[in-house]
């Protein structure tokens, strides 16, 4: 295991660039809390704990994350936070974001260092409902999309396993993605990833180690798809971020919330790392 991380670092320090994705569980504007969950306090030691995982990661993967995906944020207040009240105040990170429909009022967003992504252009995706008509904004998340030079990155956080037609909702959101992923492939656009919370165990892996733990049961919840590229995965399931499972056994993620309580953790869900390199 030690070998690997030390092979994953040398390819993340030449041609290669490490993206982080990750559903960071209600990472809310405390400003904007009218339950008295959301305090000043545990909101910047979220900051701080965010901050300090992506430190964490640069020291596995033998540098800083050169785009950090984020589902979750609640606006941009969060995010110009995050970077300005914690060590990421030091880097080059920058923002992209855009308010969507959401009924909660959370949205996807990304960082990504400057020095080593140039932003082209970015605009948010909506998804459109139209089974019952003309076509229908749903209000949910949109999907993110980043044009860099020389790569693509779409941010997906698609509808919950919440409520009837929430199969769906995800099916919508899944043939949404797809077809943004076409259309820049049209345009010529070559190497094109696309991340995210997509709230389905697509890439069939329960019951082995997940992003995300339901009942005693790992889901892999959250993951990528690519175009053009050769793509490493970790699911970074570092101790600091976890806790023990005293219900199932084992460990899980140890998250924010439960309920109203304030457990003092970070997210349910683990980030997952992905090192990116060109197909020659």
């Amino acid at each position: 295991m030690k070998m690997l991380f030390v092979f994953l670092a040398l390819i993340a320090r030449a041609d290669s660039l490490l993206l982080v994705s990750w559903n960071v569980e209600n990472f809310l504007d405390y400003r904007c809390d009218t339950t008295g969950r959301h305090t000043a306090y545990r909101f910047y030691s979220k900051c701080h704990s965010v901050a300090k995982t992506l430190l964490l990661i640069s020291e596995q993967f033998g540098g800083l994350p050169d785009a950090v995906a984020l589902m979750e944020v609640g606006d941009r207040f969060v995010l110009d936070k995050l970077l300005s009240s914690t060590v990421l105040r030091k880097l080059d990170y920058s923002v992209v974001h855009y308010e969507s429909p959401d009924r909660r009022g959370i949205d996807c967003a990304l960082l990504y260092r400057r020095s080593r992504l140039k932003l082209l252009r970015s605009n948010p995706k909506h998804l459109f409902d139209s089974c019952s008509g003309p076509p229908v904004l749903m209000p949910t998340r949109d999907i993110l999309l980043a044009e860099f030079e020389g790569l693509d990155i779409l941010v997906n956080h698609h509808p919950s396993k919440v409520g009837p037609d929430s199969e769906r909702r995800r099916e919508i959101a899944m043939r949404r993605m797809w077809e943004v992923m076409d259309s820049l492939r049209a345009e010529g656009h070559e190497r094109v990833v696309s991340v995210g919370d997509f709230n389905d165990d697509v890439w069939g892996r329960k019951g082995s180690r997940g992003t995300i733990k339901y009942n005693g049961a790992w889901e892999k919840i959250d993951g990528y798809f690519a175009r053009g590229l050769m793509v490493h995965e970790s699911v970074f399931a570092h101790p600091l971020l976890s806790e023990p499972d005293k219900a199932f056994g084992g460990t899980k993620p140890r998250r924010a919330f439960s309920g109203p309580r304030w457990l003092g953790g970070v997210s349910d869900h683990y980030p997952v790392v992905l090192t990116l390199r060109n197909i020659q």
